[in-house]
């Protein structure tokens, strides 16, 4: 296999860090064509389906791909903004302030986010620093409890990126962060600050995405962590086993996945006599289709439909300065004993933070 030609070097050029925090993906536009891509690279990935390849190749392109396309571009455009994917606005966004808020702590460090699936993907935001003469890379996931599915996929990527490189940067990996103190304050914060203007209903519920319940047999670490983030942030909030549920949404296929499912426990709790719920969706660090379209209008609309009165969708830390400066906390002490040179200049930092905010006041 033939190695990529390295880019330019110059004797005695300093040494440069890097952050690239990733994300899942999004596609590039709410339409069948741009979904049907985006599904094929998402679906197509071993660690998501763990179906025999052949067999699944022929399920994947013989029918889903015919198929549900179409109704997924429906699901994106009823979220879709004017600057784009909402998880790729609040992913860019977060990646912005990351960098302002390492600057402002000394920290000379590029930080670029990438997305698993879809644009820009990691392979391209790689080959982006290696040309920049970036030297050290530490990969920032998205995703605060590890999965295979999810967190190990990001590992794939950049290996088999690696695999085609000729001089490797050194690397690191943040693998989770799912009982980490800043992330289940920010968390906290988030909703104390929701119950502060709306008021707090009778039930808090909690929803992690889900994955395949025989992930769980075969040893996957993420049931047991969205748990420990649900009683930890219980904790913080003070609430009692009775007054919260931890759940498990986005169920794909016949298989029997991680229980219980988000839409009937909703269901579930509305016909018992619960009138109303706040759900919150700790596993998402960026609003996005799942917890807009999946859970603040299914999700809701299920809820309402079986006897509830009142449902409060809590938004995802997407900006909140307390998940900034958590998520800055988190890098720093992953990027300890890289030398990270003098801060940048600091009307650049300014205008870099400036960016962010006008990002997110389109969105």
């Amino acid at each position: 296999m033939p190695f990529q030609k390295e880019p330019p070097y110059s004797h005695g050029q300093p040494p440069r860090t890097a952050v690239v925090y990733c994300n899942l993906g999004t596609p590039d536009e709410p339409t069948a064509p741009a979904l049907r891509r985006y599904l094929a690279e998402f679906l197509g990935d071993h660690r998501v389906v763990e179906i025999p390849k052949a067999l699944w190749w022929l399920i994947l392109h013989g029918i889903i791909l015919r198929v549900r396309p179409k109704k997924s571009a429906a699901k994106y455009a009823s979220v879709w903004t004017s600057e784009g994917s909402p998880l790729k606005v609040w992913t860019e966004k977060q990646a912005l302030l990351l960098r302002g808020y390492l600057g402002e702590r000394g920290h000379q460090v590029t930080v670029r986010y990438a997305m698993r699936y879809g644009n820009p993907s990691i392979p391209e935001v790689l080959d982006e620093l290696k040309a920049q003469g970036v030297t050290r890379i530490l990969i920032a996931s998205a995703y605060p409890q590890y999965s295979g599915t999810t967190t190990a996929s990001v590992f794939d990527a950049v290996a088999v990126w690696a695999l085609n490189t000729r001089q490797l940067p050194e690397l690191r990996f943040i693998n989770r962060y799912h009982d980490e103190r800043g992330y289940i304050e920010a968390l906290a914060k988030k909703i104390r600050a929701h119950w502060m203007h709306h008021g707090q209903s009778e039930q808090l519920v909690m929803s992690f995405h889900g994955v395949p319940e025989r992930t769980l047999d075969l040893g996957d670490p993420y049931h047991c962590e969205c748990h420990k983030t649900g009683r930890l942030l219980a904790e913080h909030l003070g609430l009692s086993k009775d007054r919260y549920k931890v759940t498990f949404q986005s169920r794909f296929g016949k298989a029997k996945w991680l229980e219980p499912y988000t839409e009937p426990s909703l269901i579930a709790l509305a016909q018992a006599g619960t009138k109303s719920v706040d759900v919150v969706c700790p596993g998402f660090t960026s609003d996005c289709l799942e917890t807009l379209e999946e859970i603040n209008m299914e999700a809701r609309e299920a809820f309402m439909h079986a006897g509830g009165e009142q449902f409060q969708y809590i938004e995802c830390l997407n900006d909140s300065p307390d998940w900034i400066r958590a998520l800055t906390d988190l890098t720093e002490r992953h990027l300890q004993g890289w030398p990270t040179m003098v801060a940048d200049d600091p009307m650049e930092l300014k205008a870099s933070r400036d960016r962010a905010l006008a990002l997110g006041a389109k969105n």
